[in-house]
């Protein structure tokens, strides 16, 4: 069979100091995109050959050392038309290539793909570590994925392809073969319709737009050989060589300004930009915001702002400046200090937000607009805690209209994965995996039970005495597994059979805990929906004098229902995706809880005796 490759064309020797390679002789590919400021118009990508993309989404063309490339910033999504789309079928032959640069890591990540109602076609894309291809042929049973060896570096270019004959297929980066299958066989599958899509991945649930650059992606209806691979890449490596600081005008914002650890004289500010710079948070009581705090150089940035006010209403925005003096900032937002001990005030329970910002983005708006001085987040904040995007893509997105106006106080969930990102993104008191802090009347412990929390552990240890210290009126306990949960299947599967332990039996060493020094509430997540105990005393349901416990495990994760019986600490359970607002008013505290519509499904009152 007859292969070839064409050279990229867009690389043309100008955009490369020292580069007078000419364009490799060959047949032309029957796609091909380069995506620079000639062809970008608007919202079309013109195509060299091949049908014109469209362009969705948060983009913009930007230049680097190598030359100009489409700069991906946000949700995005590249595609041809359903008709065009078809036209570009390969057959029993591809060659997929593309100069890519990745910015995040990405659990099912995609640089070009043909997609159909059953799923993906073929697929050059991408993980959290390493490159991939994948065809779906007409004599496999299901699409063969083969996967580089080597991983990529984040921030610098890269050079793909995928080759695919009717027989065999093979993965190339940078010119080298790193991965090889015969398992699929015959020609590639077709649907219809079917969908080019480029720089995402619309067949995977919990995959993201690709954040980072694409320079150009090309597409062949013949199998390359690994000589012209390697002979094309030779042509352009100088691309691979760029250093990642050689993107001097890649400046954006990556995670827009979010609240950490308000007291009432100070608040934390993050955020995130894609290049170091200098922190600058500019503040005040008017929205001048005519003072200013300046951090060191950071790519996540976190200012400490001091000597506040309590009860305080504060204007700020922020500023970030890198070594070439180009800048980025945000718009003015607000925040309040803490209040003092005796002041009324609320604030909101969500947890579990993973994945959906769709659905955790609606319900910050609605907790948002019942002005909660604080967020507090029982764990799960993402689905996976080493994956950037859902960081950058899913939590901070989502919870933005609320975090940017009130400071959040998390623990971790065990989708965190004790990842790096977390003890990054968030600003706590040491040691960050367990902490308290004081808020008005009320007192927050905040534990990690992914670690041991038997009476032998640190944090056994340290809660009972930061318990038994405190003199608040009001004491709540927040950790991500339960103690106590109705759910038909995480603690015995009570559709199959009728044993469940009824919650997890390590947080329920907490409990004791929790009786012997009055917690009053226990917040947890975990359990994908709502559940409210009786106060729960000696594994007992009694009228008082016990801790509540509250799973309010609906911010966005996957549903859960409970089991087909009432154990005997449910009083309320539910299947939706909720939040919760806690009025506290000195020794009057108050419950309330609202669905995804904002509709008021359960609520209690209780009363401190003096």
């Amino acid at each position: 069979m007859k292969s070839s490759l064409l050279a990229p064309a867009a690389l043309v020797a100008s955009v490369l100091a020292g580069a007078t390679a000419t364009a490799h002789q060959g047949p032309d590919p029957i796609a091909h995109w380069v995506f620079n400021s000639r062809s970008v118009e608007g919202d079309i990508c013109h195509a060299r050959l091949g049908p014109d993309l469209r362009l969705e989404g948060e983009y913009r063309v930007a230049a680097d050392a190598g030359g100009e490339a489409l700069d991906l910033l946000g949700w995005n999504r590249v595609t041809a038309s359903d008709a065009e789309s078809a036209r570009l079928r390969p057959g029993k032959s591809l060659t997929v290539a593309a100069w890519v640069l990745i910015d995040e890591a990405e659990r099912w990540g995609g640089i070009a793909g043909q997609y159909g109602e059953s799923g993906p076609e073929w697929v050059l894309g991408y993980d959290s570590d390493t490159f991939t291809f994948t065809i779906a042929s007409v004599d496999a049973d299901r699409p063969t994925e083969i996967v580089s060896k080597a991983p990529y570096q984040k921030g610098k270019w890269s050079y793909v392809v995928g080759v695919y004959d009717g027989e065999s297929m093979q993965l190339y980066v940078n010119g080298r073969l790193e991965a090889s299958s015969d398992a699929p066989e015959g020609a590639i599958v077709t649907t219809t319709p079917s969908s080019l899509v480029i720089a995402s991945r619309p067949d995977r649930p919990d995959s993201y737009p690709l954040r980072g650059r694409l320079r150009e992606v090309s597409l062949y209806d013949l199998a390359a050989k690994q000589e012209w691979v390697a002979h094309t890449f030779d042509h352009f490596k100088q691309l691979v060589n760029l250093q990642p600081d050689a993107r001097g005008d890649a400046l954006a914002m990556v995670v827009e300004p979010y609240l950490q650890f308000g007291t009432q004289d100070g608040m934390t500010v993050m955020w995130q930009t894609t290049q170091p710079g200098t922190s600058i948070v500019h503040y005040g009581e008017t929205d001048a915001c005519e003072n200013t705090v300046t951090a060191d150089d950071a790519s996540i940035h976190e200012v400490r702002i001091e000597g506040l006010e309590p009860e305080t209403m504060y204007f700020y925005r922020v500023e970030t400046t890198d070594e070439e003096g180009q800048s980025v900032g945000s718009g003015v937002s607000t925040f309040s200090t803490a209040v003092r001990e005796g002041t009324p005030f609320a604030f909101t329970i969500i947890s579990d937000t993973q994945f959906n910002p769709v659905v955790s983005g609606k319900l910050s708006e609605l907790a948002w607009a019942q002005r909660p001085s604080f967020l507090l987040h029982p764990g799960d904040l993402v689905d996976t805690g080493t994956n950037d995007a859902h960081w950058t893509q899913h939590f901070f997105p989502g919870m933005r209209p609320l975090i940017s106006r009130v400071p959040f106080y998390p623990v971790l969930g065990n989708h965190e994965q004790n990842a790096s990102n977390y003890f990054e993104y968030v600003s706590v008191p040491s040691p960050e995996y367990y902490y308290d802090f004081r808020y008005g009347d009320a007192h927050f412990f905040m534990i990690d039970t992914n670690r041991n929390v038997d009476p032998s552990s640190e944090q056994y240890r340290w809660l009972d005495k930061a318990l038994g210290d405190s003199k608040a009126t009001w004491k709540f306990a927040c950790h991500h597994h339960p103690p106590y949960s109705s759910d038909e299947d995480d603690y015995g599967n009570l559709w199959k059979q009728n044993k469940s332990t009824g919650g997890d039996l390590r947080a329920r060493e907490l409990s004791k805990l929790y009786e012997k020094h009055g917690v009053d509430i226990v917040w947890n997540g975990h359990i994908h929906s709502y559940e409210r105990t009786w106060p729960v005393r000696e594994n007992k349901a009694v009228s008082a004098d016990g801790p509540i416990y509250m799973i309010v495990g609906g911010g966005g994760g996957n549903l859960e229902t409970a089991g087909p019986i009432r154990p005997f600490f449910q009083n309320q359970v539910r299947r939706s995706h909720h939040y919760v607002m806690a009025h506290l008013n000195g020794e009057t505290l108050e419950l309330r809880s609202y669905d995804l519509d904002d509709r008021l499904f359960d609520t209690v009152r209780l009363e401190k005796s003096r």
